[in-house]
């Protein structure tokens, strides 16, 4: 059934694109798919099966572009940028993302399971993914305050920084570490 789950999936996710989750009905979703109603209950077992499932793929697609930004073939400071830029995009572009990202649930999203990643899980994915795809010394830290740096975007927009102000801050030594303190 893995054609039929994907197209439920993708169903569930129009549907959500287009009303809050509490609106979303069963009906319409497998309708949308293709597929009996009978056979979306059999595959997640009601609707809060569907929206974990819902998030666990969006979770899965962005640490997929997480990957795709981390193997592109780039020094490792702009491979970190086009995993910051990604982690914006994603972000805004789809609220169960960004959701997971934040730990913000709005109330017309899939309600949240304590299963699911959570903002701090998905950060140390995404250092965990640097660190196997970066030789070492070229920071699976930085890939982490990367995201860290993303996210600052997605919950406070404004003016992002253009991808050399993004590698600039990025690539610049700590200057906290060793500054000193002006008289008390």
């Amino acid at each position: 059934m893995p054609a039929a789950r994907e197209s439920l999936l993708d169903a569930a996710g129009a549907a959500l694109a287009a009303r809050p989750w509490p609106d979303v009905r069963m009906v319409d979703v497998a309708a949308a798919a293709g597929v009996s109603r009978q056979t979306l209950y059999n595959e997640f077992g009601g609707k809060a099966g569907l929206g974990r499932a819902l998030v666990r793929r969006e979770a899965d697609r962005y640490l997929d572009g997480v990957d795709r930004a981390l193997s592109a073939p780039l020094r490792a400071p702009e491979r970190l940028v086009a995993v910051a830029e990604w982690t914006v995009r994603a972000a805004r572009a789809q609220p169960l993302v960004r959701a997971l990202l934040t730990g913000s649930w709005g109330p017309g999203l899939p309600a949240a399971s304590r299963s699911e990643p959570g903002p701090g899980d998905l950060a140390r994915a995404v250092r965990d993914r640097a660190a196997a795809a970066l030789t070492p010394g070229e920071g699976p830290q930085r890939c982490e305050l990367a995201v860290r740096l993303a996210l600052s975007y997605v919950i406070a927009p404004g003016e992002e920084p253009g991808a050399g102000e993004l590698l600039g801050l990025l690539s610049a030594p700590n200057r906290t570490a060793g500054a000193r303190r002006p008289p008390g």
